[in-house]
């Protein structure tokens, strides 16, 4: 079942004009951007603060100056903003999933079919969107859905949060209780629904289409159906100019795996060719399959360096085959250089030199079969807090020449986090006795500690005083564990001086 991303962007021209502000009082003043209807100027889009003077989108200049005296005015510029918005949609398309299109004036459509998994699930997508997106100074309202109209409709019509996921085959349920003009109909329409005392999308739903069509023409049935899954609504992939593309058009539809590797094969050896005239090599491909029913199926490959390696890709693209369902047939078949960078000729070693190992293609297919987020290296970080002195990098990135302080044992286990025990220990400086452990009782036999770690200050208040001192223990059956107390053994505003469990030696 087909699951597409809508992200609304209500403020797009607004955001993007603020973050090209810089920091003069002006650019604090309330912004409205102006543009003309016929031969009167009105206002366009307006910021949050102005809009909380009782400025609104239609109103004409002059009133709206008149409520505002300190009101910065600046012209719209809709092809400024289609522009910046496609470059929204490349930045996507690099990050998310192979299909992304631009949904003008203010959003931006995601088919993300099958790759939510890439990313930890739906739930973990949409809530990493919507943060980087705030954190970029944009603001954003996501849904996911079954359809793109159900998730347009969501997006800008859902008022409970600023991201909302359908359950599959709820689609119907969802859009019932949502005005008809979510269903992206012309407003003579709705005003024409209204009339006749239609007032939600679930009023449509019951009624006979005969007389709906009759009334307002095809166009309302048509988007009824789009957002209910009845009628296939195909979106466009984006591609911009800058990406490196290659095609493949059958005249007969192909379906045999042996058919579609080998056209697979065809196009990498293209696609290289043209990397190679550009001096690039691919760090992400995506293989766009067009069925004969005009369904996307999609591949996507991940590489841990720059790669124009014929052989290579076409190996790691042919390993996705099997999840490649070819329906009736595909008569398209598209190749696209998604994220490259640089890629020059380097001379080879000579006889007496020893070439390093080369475990990128090793590196690659573990990723591209397991997740890119489970094939990682760990690097150290300059922290004394144990959980946050090591820090998950990418399995080929380069050595930082960093290392971890010797003067202190660490264990060979670190639990994500700590994990409360049962103990019994005199106070401030003695180790347990004993300690429970996942309902498991061990005798400590040897301790030796305590380490004292500090909080650190400059982070947030709450670790100004706070300390943790360290243990490390061996119980009877010579199985050793790292357990700290949180607080110093005598002051309670240093922890609350409770046990915790926080790694095991091997």
């Amino acid at each position: 079942m087909a699951r597409v991303i809508s992200v609304c962007l209500p403020m797009w021209p607004i955001d993007r004009r603020q973050r090209q502000a810089d920091s003069t009082p002006s650019a604090e003043a309330p912004l409205i951007l102006v543009g003309r209807v016929g031969n009167r100027r009105v206002v366009t889009a307006a910021c949050a603060a102005a809009m909380g003077l009782g400025l609104r989108v239609g109103m004409p200049v002059s009133q709206a100056q008149a409520l505002v005296p300190d009101l910065r005015v600046e012209p719209a510029d809709p092809r400024a903003d289609l522009e910046a918005l496609e470059r929204l949609g490349l930045w996507l398309l690099q990050r998310i999933a192979p299909i992304v299109a631009v949904d003008p004036p203010d959003g931006v459509v995601i088919d993300v079919t099958g790759a939510d998994h890439l990313h930890g699930g739906e739930e973990a997508l949409l809530e990493m969107l919507l943060g980087r997106l705030t954190l970029s100074g944009i603001t954003a309202r996501l849904a996911i859905a079954d359809t793109w109209g159900a998730a347009h409709a969501l997006a800008r019509h859902h008022r409970e949060s600023a991201a909302c996921i359908a359950l599959p085959g709820a689609t119907a349920a969802v859009l019932a209780p949502l005005p008809l003009v979510a269903l992206r109909l012309p407003p003579a329409t709705v005003a024409g629904l209204r009339d006749l005392g239609f007032a939600t999308i679930g009023d449509l739903m019951d009624t006979p289409r005969a007389p709906l069509t009759l009334r307002f023409g095809a166009e309302l049935c048509r988007r009824l159906d789009q957002a209910l899954g009845e009628v296939a609504e195909p979106i466009d992939p984006l591609r911009p100019a800058s990406l490196v593309e290659v095609r493949r058009s059958f005249a007969e539809p192909i379906a045999a795996a042996e058919t579609i590797a080998r056209y697979i094969g065809k196009l990498v050896v293209d696609l290289c060719a043209a990397l190679e005239a550009r001096g690039e090599g691919a760090r992400r491909l995506d293989l766009l399959c067009w069925r004969v029913d005009n369904r996307i199926e999609t591949v996507r490959v991940g590489l841990a360096v720059a790669q124009r390696d014929p052989k290579r890709l076409t190996r790691l693209l042919c390993d996705k085959i099997p999840g490649i369902d070819p329906g009736f047939g595909i008569e398209i078949m598209t190749l696209t250089a998604t994220l490259v960078e640089p890629l020059v000729p380097r001379q080879a070693s000579s006889l007496l030199e020893q070439a390093p190992p080369d475990i990128s293609d090793l590196v690659d297919m573990l990723a591209n079969r397991v997740g890119h987020r489970s094939v990682y290296r760990l690097s150290p970080v300059a922290s004394d807090v144990p959980e946050r002195s090591v820090a998950r990098i990418a399995a080929l990135s380069p050595d930082q020449g960093l290392g971890w302080p010797g003067h202190w044992p660490r264990p060979s286990r670190l639990l994500p986090r700590p994990e409360p025990i049962d103990t019994l220990a005199l106070l401030p400086d003695h180790p347990p006795n004993w300690i429970s452990w996942r309902g498991i009782r061990h005798r400590v036999r040897r301790a030796d500690g305590p380490e004292r770690i500090f909080g650190e200050w400059w982070k947030r208040d709450a670790e100004a005083r706070a300390v943790r001192d360290y243990f490390r223990i061996e119980d009877e059956a010579g199985q050793r564990f790292w357990i700290f107390r949180a607080g110093d053994g005598e002051d309670a505003a240093t922890g609350s001086h409770r046990w915790f469990i926080h790694g095991v030696f091997g």
